[in-house]
């Protein structure tokens, strides 16, 4: 595939959250070791590429469904950092005013369906979105982010399934990061490409480099027209790698320094940096500047997390319940 005419401020924009995403990251393994967040957390430095490519050609109308290391999914949909740290921190001010905590970001406005905590447990939800979305009429669709792990998990392939018959409006994004907690994928998974699972079930399934901002602009680009026009859905394997641990307090044992620092020399925001650089769509002041006014946002809204309220004792339960089933 060729790249597709994108306009600069498309580009730009892509850059930017990545860059907030990064700095959100850094910033929260930062609190957790400063015992500032409600427990641990899972981060994705090192895949900014994926949700900054695949959610900047969505709108509010389309839906996604995210996982446990969800941070930049949650980001680039809402574009709400002070949202993103008060959740963490437990803040009344937060996505779910401070109830979901890492695990559990949610935006309903923003077509943020939620992330969730169980692998291979937000697959069978963006079915739902999507069927919704067929249902209605709407000219938007659905996608779907999970890890390589989640592959191995019933649903999803019954999702693949269920998908593919009803010829929904998804996308399957398997962001490959090369290993479920400390297994590799090459000891947990059949085959070596999870893309060529979508064969079975009569979807295209698509290879990427998960750190190409453009090879995943271009990919996703084609499924989403192919979805817009009634095609049905498809799988997108992107593989790319978490610089950190599967959660903060990770000793990684099971891999060695030397496979993380190769993989960090493939930095997806340095790559992208180059691109734009290389072909002379922005100039290095342009992303300076940019750098510094994401560094600015992400201070800005840790401090305002820092200080927001916590949820009140008499609160505990609201949102809890669907109203009128409030236990007595």
């Amino acid at each position: 595939m060729k790249n597709q005419n994108y306009r600069k401020e498309k580009l730009l924009d892509i850059y930017l959250v990545m860059k907030q995403i990064r700095l959100f990251e850094e910033t929260s393994f930062r609190f957790f070791q400063e015992n500032k967040l409600r427990g641990s957390v899972h981060l994705c430095i090192g895949q900014e590429a994926v949700s900054g490519a695949v959610i900047g050609l969505l709108d509010d109308g389309d839906y996604i469904t995210s996982t446990h290391r969800g941070h930049g999914h949650g980001i680039a949909k809402s574009r709400d950092l002070k949202s993103a740290f008060s959740e963490l921190m437990g803040k009344e001010t937060g996505f779910c005013h401070g109830r979901g905590g890492s695990m559990h970001i949610c935006d309903l406005a923003k077509g943020n369906l939620g992330a969730n905590a169980i692998v291979g447990g937000g697959i069978p939800i963006a079915v739902g979105g999507a069927l919704a979305q067929k249902m209605r009429g709407q000219k938007n669709i659905t996608v779907c982010f999970f890890g390589d792990g989640a592959s191995n998990q019933g649903t999803f392939h019954e999702s693949l399934n269920l998908a593919s018959v009803w010829k929904l409006p998804l996308i399957f994004v398997c962001e490959n990061n090369g290993f479920g907690i400390s297994v590799p994928v090459s000891k947990s998974t059949s085959v070596k490409d999870i893309a060529d699972r979508a064969k079975g079930y009569a979807m295209s399934g698509y290879v990427v480099d998960g750190n190409d901002v453009m090879a995943l602009l271009d990919v996703f680009g084609e499924c989403k027209a192919r979805a817009l026009q009634g095609e049905g859905p498809s799988l997108i394997e992107a593989k790319t790698y978490r610089w950190k641990g599967h959660w903060t307090g990770d000793p990684e044992v099971y891999r060695t320094r030397e496979e993380v620092a190769a993989w960090m020399e493939k930095c997806p925001l340095k790559r992208f940096r180059a691109y734009l650089l290389d072909q002379k769509i922005a100039a290095e002041a342009e992303l300076s500047a940019i750098d510094e006014a994401a560094q600015n946002e992400v201070e800005e809204a840790a401090a305002f997390a820092l200080a927001a309220d916590e949820p009140r004792p008499e609160q505990v339960m609201d949102g809890m319940y669907v109203e009128g089933w409030y236990p007595q």
